[in-house]
């Protein structure tokens, strides 16, 4: 008897020594006692051994349970609580933290029913440190798909962050509302293949990290991914979204730039706008916006007149006393011969245009002589009319300088929009670039 007696008290012991502080607990009278003292607790004056573990334990819960923990403590040590719960399972536990000389502390409350049904064992365990473990190895997996998310070369997401996101998008198209809306601009690097055999693969991964900062920071509002070499992938959502044909215009127009001052990446794109009723996918967006980035490469690669024309922005060369003679020479002669509407010149060659003063005063343009211009007028067209307009002034300048109508909204000084009704035209130099784009702006 006395041997057996003294393996219980090594069990027990053992036990104690597993946790942190140990109670053993009278169901019928509340009685308790501490059978290993808990040194976290020194200070507080929270009693070793009493007459009611149940009310005391609640009543001492607040001098050190973290306040957002205090009301799952108070619950736990309710007495008909923890009895119903045991007689469920023999055993309980539950993790919350305390607040002990200003540090956190997680915590693992432990319940036992004993076998006389007479009495509780109740455990604390100081459980930090795995906790610390496991938040270690919490950040570690979440880095690791990190990771395997993002493109090491540009740091932005990768291939498989793309399939995920796709899928997601293909998960909305079948559950969510008519209301749902994205558009997707698949892009394009230019000759990489050249670049890299001819400057070197350093470069190369230059030109692709200066890629990605351009789409980035054109597209700030759209998640950006590189799925393959030289191929980038943008989702528009948002206000990217409202503001597609302008950002894509920009895009393009700063590709041009960079192509005629060699300067930067050309960046050839194509854009596809989701259409519930006739796409069932996000790859069928994703294979249209993929066919317009193939045709824009071509035009990219055939059409010098656009090129020029898209590029002038990026020209800064104060035009000459005899170039701005010619330019007014011209324009009072087109004004002379068309007799009404609004009319306008540009020199391309120092991208500085004339303006009819009805047109200035009725539109609100800066003045009647403006450099760049063609920005300026962009901003007062109508945003869902961008893309008419954008194609229609391509289609001129790949025409062979045929004139063809353009009908659009455009803003006026006092908000309103007018119907414009344009034609335009091209005068070329001998060498056959572009050197004038002229027209005219009759408004219903």
């Amino acid at each position: 008897m006395k041997e057996n007696q003294e393996a219980l008290n090594q069990i027990a012991l053992t036990l104690a020594h597993h946790f942190d502080s140990l109670y053993y607990v009278d169901i019928k009278s509340g009685k308790y006692y501490e059978y290993m003292p808990n040194t976290l607790f020194e200070g507080l004056n929270i009693p070793s051994h009493g007459e009611d573990f149940f009310t005391e334990s609640q009543k001492n819960a607040p001098k050190c349970v973290h306040p957002d923990d205090l009301e799952l403590v108070i619950k736990l040590h309710d007495k008909e609580a923890m009895l119903s719960r045991l007689s469920k399972d023999k055993s309980y536990s539950a993790v919350y933290r305390l607040i002990l000389n200003g540090n956190i502390i997680h915590m693992r409350h432990f319940e036992i029913m004993c076998e006389d049904q007479m009495h509780i064992i109740c455990c604390l365990e100081n459980i930090e440190e795995e906790f610390r473990k496991k938040e270690e190895q919490e950040r570690d997996l979440q880095s690791a798909r990190r990771m395997a998310r993002m493109d090491a070369l540009t740091g932005i997401r990768n291939k498989n962050a793309f399939n995920e996101y796709a899928a997601a998008i293909n998960a909305k198209i079948d559950f969510v509302s008519e209301n749902y809306h994205f558009a997707v601009i698949m892009c394009d690097v230019n000759d990489l293949k050249k670049i890299n055999d001819t400057r070197g693969h350093s470069f190369g991964d230059e030109t692709i990290q200066r890629t990605s900062r351009l789409i980035c920071d054109i597209f700030d509002h759209s998640p950006v991914f590189r799925v393959g070499g030289d191929e980038f992938v943008v989702v528009l959502d948002g206000r990217d979204y409202d503001m597609r044909e302008q950002l894509l215009a920009k895009l393009r127009e700063e590709s041009v730039a960079n192509k005629l001052s060699r300067s930067g990446p050309v960046v050839a794109c194509g854009m596809a706008v989701y259409d519930r009723n006739t796409d069932d996918s996000f790859n069928s967006v994703y294979q249209r916006a993929d066919k317009q980035m193939y045709k824009h490469k071509n035009e990219l690669k055939s059409t010098k007149i656009v090129d020029y024309f898209m590029g002038m922005n990026s020209m800064d060369v104060p035009i000459t006393a005899e170039r701005k003679r010619i330019l007014d020479s011209l324009f009072g002669a087109l004004y002379t011969v068309i007799g009404e509407g609004y009319v306008y010149l540009n020199d391309l060659k120092h991208d500085f245009s004339r303006w009819s003063l009805p047109l200035v005063d009725d539109f609100g343009m800066q003045s009647e002589y403006m450099y760049h211009a063609d920005k300026c007028w962009q901003e007062h067209i109508h945003p869902d009319d961008m893309k008419i307009y954008r194609e229609a002034i391509d289609a001129v300048l790949c025409g062979n300088a045929e004139v063809r109508p353009i009908l659009y909204r455009a803003r006026r000084t006092d908000g309103t929009y007018a119907v414009c009704h344009t034609r335009g035209f091209i005068l070329s130099d001998k060498g056959g670039n572009p050197e004038y784009f002229g027209g005219i702006i009759v408004t219903e």
